[in-house]
């Protein structure tokens, strides 16, 4: 049955051939997010965390500190990566952060429509229970 860890996003990656259009695209995406939630954090319910929250403002000051061009293949993933947080059931790895023992970090395997394989980190506070949406990355070298 193939690989069953992995959620098959009806999303393609964000168009956009260089850092202002793919930003663009990202940001656009994320916009929409941002207006149903007015003068709130950002936030998106998640399916596999019964509907909890998981906040989305933290990626940008993580995507802020990588490389352009890191920049433009995660910013490519959000919509994806958004569609997996929301809907996905397949349980993700979990790893406890080593630096701080009230975290936990779960990893999601996704897919987008296109067939590029990705990762979604999500930080987790054991403390407050507050759940964050860290990063979105490809996963390694592409396959087919």
């Amino acid at each position: 049955m193939g690989n069953m860890s992995t959620y098959k996003s009806k999303y393609g990656l964000l168009a956009g051939t260089d850092y202002v259009e793919a930003m663009h695209a990202a940001r656009r995406e994320y916009q929409i997010i941002q207006h149903r939630n007015p003068r709130r954090q950002p936030y998106i319910r998640s399916k596999y965390f019964n509907g909890d929250k998981v906040f989305i403002n933290i990626f940008w000051n993580h995507l802020a500190q990588k490389r352009k061009g890191e920049q433009i293949k995660r910013a490519k993933l959000l919509a994806a990566a958004i569609d997996l947080l929301r809907n996905t059931s397949v349980p993700p790895e979990t790893i406890f952060s080593k630096a701080n023992l009230n975290e936990l970090l779960h990893r999601f395997a996704g897919e987008t429509k296109d067939g590029q394989l990705f990762y979604v980190q999500v930080k987790e506070s054991k403390k407050s229970d507050r759940k964050d949406f860290m990063s979105v990355f490809p996963k390694g070298k592409r396959t087919k």
